[in-house]
């Protein structure tokens, strides 16, 4: 559910940045508008390795459940001052730049959000099944991006006047009520046995970040280059949506696209996930990757067909049955690379290093010319590179599955404090 709440966030503003922003916070008349726009989208990016640094060490010191709260609350409180600011014809470039400020904020909120839901999971699950319970942090992402499409879908259909002055806000203005739930559930979370455990007889880290430079730098420099994979996410709920616009698809089919892939993405995630559990992480990574670099260009290609029933079956295909089996696998697979003494910050810096590929991916591709005619040839080869380069990096890792919880990541580096219970 907080992952839920704080991705719906995080996909509102990605769905208005590429349908919204470019006529409400940068000038009519300017033909960049929708670059600069995407590039407040990628903002949040720069702020995420930042936040990475400063909420993992206070996930590794103080506890998983504290960290989640605020991240929580951070997300809230940006989202809904979004939906406050003024327009660009109100205040000028001061309008772009509040909105780059609460997008930085939302940023150093995410970055903490999956790397201590998916800490706090993998730690409360049975060894053999860690990657089926891990997944459902991501399952709670992918219902964070179906809620946000379906709240944005009435807003498209509003007529221009009301859409551009008040209508695009309500959906900010709804993330208070979703972070008031999502707040009384999350407080009932319970710090994970091994963590508490560490934390009761000393063995927690004084410098996480110290520690995980120095015995895990290759692990982490593996999830970055893994990490390449999300820009899959992005390149379809967001580049997809412009480009579709461009060759004539109408704007709901684009956001119901995104909708019906998510759905069903929710069910072949756990599938996935507990494959990940029997054969290994690392051959189900690996297909998701893949699968997503071949299966992109004929998604793309399909938007041009005027076939809308091809387009939404190849949208499926791209991301329900491709990717999908990558973002399911990635919370174990990643996690189980470190100790539990590190592993919030091992999962918060290697992967928000790694999702700047993503933060940045629309605004690249645009640069490049990918939402124009013709474009889904600088996309689907953008993808490619991205999804073979995560391929490549996830190749090299150990496969973890059968190693227990408490030995995942080696033995802790620093001895225990004198007279307290060591386990080797």
């Amino acid at each position: 559910m907080g992952s839920a709440v704080e991705y719906y966030d995080f996909f509102v503003f990605g769905t208005a940045a590429a349908l919204i922003f470019p006529q409400v916070f940068f000038p009519d008349d300017d033909a960049s508008a929708q670059v600069m726009s995407f590039a407040t989208f990628g903002f949040a990016y720069v702020a995420r390795p930042v936040g990475a640094v400063i909420l993992g060490h206070f996930g590794d010191r103080v506890g998983r459940q504290r960290v989640l709260m605020f991240t929580l609350v951070l997300m809230g409180v940006a989202t809904f001052a979004i939906g406050c600011l003024p327009s660009f014809d109100a205040i000028g470039w001061t309008a772009p730049a509040l909105l780059v400020l609460c997008r930085l904020l939302q940023g150093l909120s995410a970055a903490g959000e999956q790397a201590g839901a998916s800490s706090l999971t993998l730690e409360h699950a049975p060894d053999d099944r860690r990657s089926f319970f891990t997944s459902w942090t991501l399952t709670g992402t992918q219902g964070g991006q179906i809620l946000a499409a379906l709240v944005m879908l009435p807003v498209v259909a509003m007529p221009d006047d009301i859409k551009f002055s008040w209508g695009w806000r309500i959906p900010f203005w709804l993330s208070a009520l979703v972070v008031v739930v999502a707040w009384v559930i999350r407080r009932t979370l319970h710090e994970p046995p091994e963590f508490a455990r560490k934390q009761a007889t000393g063995q927690i880290a004084k410098i996480p970040l110290a520690d995980l430079l120095r015995h895990h730098w290759a692990d982490v420099l593996r999830v970055v280059f893994c990490a390449f994979i999300a820009a899959v996410s992005t390149v379809f709920g967001n580049l997809a949506i412009a480009y579709g616009k461009e060759v004539g698809v109408n704007e709901s089919i684009t956001l119901w696209l995104v909708v019906v892939a998510n759905i069903v993405a929710l069910g072949t995630q756990p599938v996935f996930a507990t494959v990940a559990d029997r054969i290994g992480r690392k051959p189900v990574f690996i297909y998701g990757a893949l699968s997503s670099a071949a299966f992109m260009p004929f998604y793309l290609l399909s938007m041009s067909s005027g076939n809308d029933l091809l387009t939404f079956a190849l949208a499926v295909l791209t991301f329900s049955f491709g990717y999908a089996a990558a973002n399911a696998v990635w919370p174990s697979f990643y996690g189980e690379m470190f100790n539990s003494r590190v592993r919030f910050s091992g999962l918060a810096i290697g992967t928000q290093l790694g999702f700047l590929m993503a933060g940045f991916a629309p605004t690249i591709v645009t640069a490049l010319g990918g939402v124009e005619e013709g474009g889904w040839k600088v996309t689907a080869g953008f993808t490619a590179v991205i999804a073979i380069t995560a391929a490549i990096s996830a190749a090299t890792a150990r496969e973890t599955k059968d190693i227990p919880t408490a030995q995942l990541g080696g033995p802790a580096p620093d001895p225990a404090p004198i007279g307290a219970p060591v386990n080797r």
